[in-house]
């Protein structure tokens, strides 16, 4: 067993597959309608055919109030891999990303928080070697 697609639940796909592709760096791998929303996938550059990650609309009534508890606790709804977090931390500031944590060393992990405009804070971390 192996994980294919996991969700990240959006608050508008337009605006979430922007911020993913042009500000994280993913890549769009899935488009199909669905009738007022769509099927809407991303995947990392560096591994096109791995995990998809879904731009799920959060339209679901439970979703708002979960997510809202989520950011107002400080706690992030995923966390993404980066290979050098201080780079990685220093462009997505450049791009006028806001983070919430910024990068802090817990040993072996560094991680930092930023706010994905779409409801959600995501967590960026480096396994250190």
């Amino acid at each position: 067993m192996r994980i294919n697609v996991t969700s990240v639940l959006v608050d508008d796909q337009d605006k979430a597959l922007r911020f993913y592709t042009e500000v994280l760096g993913f890549v769009k791998k899935t488009e199909i309608p669905l009738g007022e929303a769509r099927w809407l996938t991303v995947t990392s550059q560096q591994d096109p055919d791995g995990v998809e990650l879904l731009l799920e609309p959060d339209g679901h009534p439970a979703v708002g109030p979960f997510k809202k508890a989520l950011v107002e606790d400080g706690i992030p709804y995923t966390s993404f891999a980066v290979d050098d977090l201080h780079a990685e931390y220093e462009r997505l500031l450049g791009l006028g990303v806001r983070f919430t944590q910024q990068p802090l060393d817990h040993g072996p992990v560094i991680t930092a928080v930023l706010d994905d405009t779409c409801g959600n804070l995501i967590q960026i971390a480096q396994h250190k070697a």
